[in-house]
Parts: structure tokens; sequence; C-alpha cells
């Protein structure tokens, strides 16, 4: 039986209803210190605990899955094959580790993580004493959004200590869709002694959203009212939750000042989404729509892409909404955002798959498109993807273009209106897709750019194969 470690996980809801560890060992007919191992991840979660824990904090059982797990083996096969990519090591043993060792699995993680910043770091000195010897900066930047993505998704991408005042202050100033500009603009006044001005800011050459200085918040005049209240609200999560944001940006395991304070950054955007888009309105009008993207953001009076990030985050106990994985990606394939409420993997290195219908969403922006997606795993998804623009000036001035993208597990998409006439078992009806080409295991995939690492690629001067880079099923690499 796959052992579950969820102590992190089993700490927030236990503290979040008030309990005590020795209180809820109580509960549990256990012993404090047997409680605390499990807390601690030094034991696991049985399958008789998980169902007696959410009879007791009343909470889906389901909340306790193995995502995590998940999300270790795909980061062990990457961290493997890109460390010794002679080696054949089995999903069957990766996942071993992962569910029986997984301080062992996160500890290997990091070294190889480690070890590819010192190959990157190598890459670039070499790069700047042979060619670019008047760069300013001989260091590469430590990645800290990385260290904040994981974070939040450590937290399945929602933030109680936050979420639950921005539902009450929501609820205090009565707002409603289309006037909650105005209204957080007052409360910033009568509260705080802040005024909003709509003014010119170049920042130095550097177009300015929002600047706080003492009493004044200076907005852009070229933002949207809905981009307006959003940046009042972020500023509002600083004036009134700011000691809640850096308590749990400091507790966190953040490498540097930087992570940090980008972590302050995200979670008062996490704020300032739940102030616009209150918790349990939210919900109900999400599930009432069955996750209708475009009525739901004219409901709220948001934009698309908050109205996307905003569902992935509904993981409240006792009121999930259906678990999404969010992303933001470029025409090149540069992923901006990347947060998730499941354990959706894509690979650091070698991009990600072209397969994958969050690139097709530039050929046809505004559309929404809709694809069933299978890993290699064999775990399926519904995808739904869609460009969007939008840019801060006049004629010839710069603007920016994303797909956003939105990801279920296939068990939820029938609550998604995006499932209407699919046929979500049907082999046919689903697309093959990968975590990049890199490492990748599908031996006939058309669109291959890379071969496998590890993998003995067929070379015959003599034939050729519609699919490049072909390899032989299950071969290991040869020397």
């Amino acid at each position: 039986m796959t052992k579950v470690f969820v102590g992190g996980r089993l700490r927030r809801m236990r503290e979040d209803r008030g309990y005590s560890q020795v209180g809820m060992a109580r509960e549990l007919s256990l012993s404090a210190s047997y409680y605390n191992q499990i807390e601690n991840d030094e034991r696991p979660l049985t399958a008789q605990l998980i169902v007696r824990v959410s009879e007791l904090l009343k909470v889906d059982a389901q909340l306790f899955a193995d995502d995590q797990e998940g999300r270790l083996i795909a980061d062990m096969r990457e961290a493997l094959i890109a460390a010794a990519p002679e080696e054949t090591i089995s999903l069957a043993e990766l996942r071993e580790v992962a569910s029986t060792m997984p301080g062992f699995a996160r500890a290997l993680i990091k070294i190889q993580n480690k070890h590819r910043g010192a190959l990157e770091r190598v890459d670039l000195l070499t790069h700047q004493l042979d060619g670019a010897r008047d760069s300013q900066s001989m260091s590469l930047p430590l990645m800290p959004h990385e260290e904040v993505r994981d974070f939040f998704y450590s937290r399945s991408n929602y933030i109680d200590e936050l979420d639950q005042p921005a539902e009450r202050i929501a609820g205090e100033e009565s707002l409603r869709p289309g006037e909650t500009f105005d209204a957080l603009v007052k409360r910033m006044r009568r509260l705080h002694g802040v005024t909003v001005s709509i003014e010119h800011d170049d920042g130095g050459g550097v177009v300015l959203q929002r600047r706080y200085e003492k009493h004044k918040l200076v907005l852009s005049p070229s933002l949207t009212p809905t981009q307006r209240a959003f940046q009042v609200a972020t500023q509002l999560a600083f004036l009134e939750v700011g000691d809640k944001i850096k308590r749990l940006a400091q507790e966190a395991t953040f490498s540097s000042d930087e992570a940090r304070a980008l972590a302050r950054i995200g979670l008062a955007h996490h704020f300032a989404g739940a102030l616009l888009m209150p918790y349990r309105a939210f919900l109900a009008a999400a599930e009432a729509l069955h996750y209708d993207l475009d009525p739901l953001r004219r409901k709220f009076g948001v934009s698309y892409e908050m109205v996307c990030h905003r569902v992935s985050t509904l993981q409240r106990p006792n009121a999930q909404g259906v678990p999404f994985f969010f992303l933001r990606v470029d025409r090149a394939g540069n992923i901006s955002k990347r947060q998730s409420a499941t354990d959706f993997h894509f690979s650091r290195v070698g991009g990600t798959c072209p397969l994958w219908n969050v690139y097709e969403a530039f050929a046809q922006p505004g559309k929404v498109l809709v694809q069933l997606a299978q890993m290699p795993d064999g775990r399926t998804y519904l995808w739904i993807a869609r460009a969007v623009s939008r840019g801060y000036g006049g004629h010839g001035s710069p603007s920016k273009t994303f797909s956003i993208a939105l990801g279920c597990d296939v068990r939820h998409a029938s609550r998604l209106v995006y499932s209407q006439g699919l046929d979500l078992k049907a082999p046919a009806a689903i697309t093959p897709i990968g975590m990049g080409c890199k490492v990748c295991d599908r031996p006939a995939c058309p669109q291959r750019a890379f071969p496998q690492m590890g993998r003995h690629v067929v070379v015959d001067e003599n034939r050729s194969h519609f699919e490049p880079y072909f390899a032989e099923p299950g071969a290991g690499a040869k020397r």
C-alpha cells in the first residue's frame, strides 16, 4: 500500500480548527509522540487514519491523496536522467523510493538542482570570459520565482490566512462587480489615510503600474478599471494583513531575500484576488456555471487571466472546487506563471511539449481551445487554453501576448462545461504529450525535437523514419 506523508497539510488543517497536537492525538486515540511524528513526516498517514482524520476534521479524504508523491516521482525521474542517463530506472523503483523514503528523494532532487545550477554558472562564466568581458555581473540569478512557486504548490495554491480576511473585508464593504475600485479607494482613505491618484509615472523609463508612498498611492492611467481595483487591493493587503504576509514569507525556507520579497508580492496578489472574488460567492458561481470562464469573469468584473488564476486557488478545507493547474506561457515557450492545486508536472529541462494545446492558442486568439492530453505515466488531463493580449500605450507601443491555460485531472472533467461533447474515454480523443523532449520516453513522436537523454538512438543511413530521433524502445544509452 502506498504510504502517504502529508504532515504539513495535516498541521494546517489542525491549526485552522483550533486543535493542539495533544488534543488531536487524543481525538484519534494516538500517543502525542506518534502524532507528532506524522506531522513531521516521520510516519505515514495510514488508510485507517485518513478515514478517522477526515471524519474528525470534516474534510474530503481526497485532500490526503499522494499528489506530493506524484511530483516527487516526476522530479526524481528528471534528476536521475540528467545525472546518470546510462542507468535505466523503472517507474516502480521510483515509486518505491518516493513512498518509503520521501526525505531521501527530496535530498536527491536538491543535490541535482544544485549541480545543474553549478553547471549553468560555469556556462555563464565561460561565455562572459570568451565573448562578454564587459559584462557587469558575473553571477547567475538564483531563480527565486521557482522557490516561490514551490511554496504555493506545497499549500495547494490556497492561503487560508489571507483568503479569510479578504472575504471578510469584501463583506464589510459590500463589494459589487464593476464598483470595487471606488469602494476600495474609500476604504484606503477612511481607514489608512491614503489617497489614490491616477497620473503618469515613467519610473525612469519603465512604465509603473503602482507606486506607493506614505499616504499616497499612484496608479498608471493606462490601467483598466479592473487592473486599478486589483492594484488598490494589493496595496490594501500590505496595509491590512502585512504582518501575516511577512510572517508567512519569513517562516518559509527561502534561500534569499529576493525570494522572500517575491513571496510577499505573491501573497499580496493572493489577497487581492480573494478580495475581488470572495471565496464562497465565487465558488458557488463557478459551480453553478460549470466553470464557464467568460460568464464567471463578467459576473465578477475581472479579466480572463484573473478569473483563471482564482479558480486554481479554490482549495479551502470543506469547500473545495476543482483542483486546477494554472499557467501563463509566451510564444517562445517561456512559462512566466505556473501555480497548481494538483500534481501536473513539466520538465525544467528542454522546454515543454509542442503537442500541448497551449501553443495552438496563439494561432486562434480569443478562442478557447479544449484538449484531452495524456502524460507518459497514463494520467489524462482536460486542458483549456486561450491567448490574451494587453498593452499600455497607443499605436506602436509594445504589448504582451500570452496563452493562459487551465488543466485538471480527467476525473473532474464532467464538472466543467468544456467537457461537453467530448468522449472522455475514447483513445482517439486523447493527445499523448510529454514533459519535454529530453526527458520524454514516447518512442514514436513526430514532433520530437531532441532524443531522450539516456536512450540509444537508431542511426541507419539506409532507412528514414517519419519520427525524428527514432530510438529502440527500452534501450539504454551506449557510450
